[in-house]
């Protein structure tokens, strides 16, 4: 642990670090964490701020604090893996490839379901800053944008387009996580870019009004990169058996 920085949040800090060490690995699930009388030695802090940090990490799931057992780690299908500093801890420790599945897997059952109402609803508004997105997505193969950005504006400009409110809150969420699992699954393909037509082909079905089209092609985005996954984990486990 180190010494926190002047001018910023105290308990913020202490979070931050606390959060990030625990992703990490640094402590163990159901092992204690120091007490709270050597974290505030550690971070030469007050207890207020401690137990305010202690609060914050024991919301987003990552801990527990009970009388007589001390600050535990809790198991990490225990954590608040929407909360966007988890998801942003967990993906900067290196995230295995079965993290990147099942992030595969719940985009799975959202953007298709987005894309049919994107194609329903018909917000010309929306539909345009998809065909914007589409445009960079060009522009990158031309090397005249940044790929992952014009594909992460692609996927949640789909989401804006499905009018749905919830689905509009998993943006962040699924920007967050798209930043890694893009860059992941285009290595495990071995390109740089992602396919301009094969989007291409889920903006035209939107535009044309045509959801189950929109459904299947955003589902064969995903089934592609799920593939590739697969194949990947499949290979790991073959060379370890």
């Amino acid at each position: 642990m180190s010494r926190l920085e002047g001018g910023r949040n105290l308990t913020h800090q202490v979070t931050y670090q606390l959060g990030a060490a625990i992703v990490r690995g640094e402590y163990g699930i159901n092992d204690p964490l120091p007490t709270e009388a050597e974290l505030c030695e550690a971070f030469d802090i007050s207890r207020s701020v401690i137990r305010e940090a202690v609060k914050m990490l024991t919301a987003k799931g990552l801990i527990s604090s009970r009388p007589r057992q001390g600050i535990r780690v809790q198991p990490n299908n225990r954590w608040n893996m929407f909360d966007e500093d988890v998801l942003e801890w967990t993906l900067s420790s290196r995230p295995s490839l079965a993290l990147l599945r099942e992030f595969t897997e719940l985009r799975m059952g959202i953007e298709p379901e987005a894309a049919i109402l994107a194609a329903r609803k018909q917000n010309r508004e929306c539909i345009a800053g998809i065909e914007k997105a589409l445009l960079r997505m060009e522009a990158a193969e031309q090397g005249n944008d940044d790929p992952l950005e014009a594909d992460i504006a692609f996927h949640t400009s789909v989401l804006l387009a499905s009018e749905n409110r919830f689905f509009i809150q998993l943006r962040s969420f699924i920007q967050t996580a798209l930043r890694v699992s893009i860059a992941s699954t285009n290595q495990l393909k071995g390109v740089e870019v992602a396919s301009e037509a094969d989007h291409r082909a889920v903006y035209e079905a939107i535009a044309a009004g045509d959801g189950e089209g929109a459904r299947k092609a955003v589902g064969a985005l995903l089934e592609e990169a799920l593939t590739l996954i697969d194949a990947s984990l499949e290979a790991r486990q073959a060379a370890m058996a």
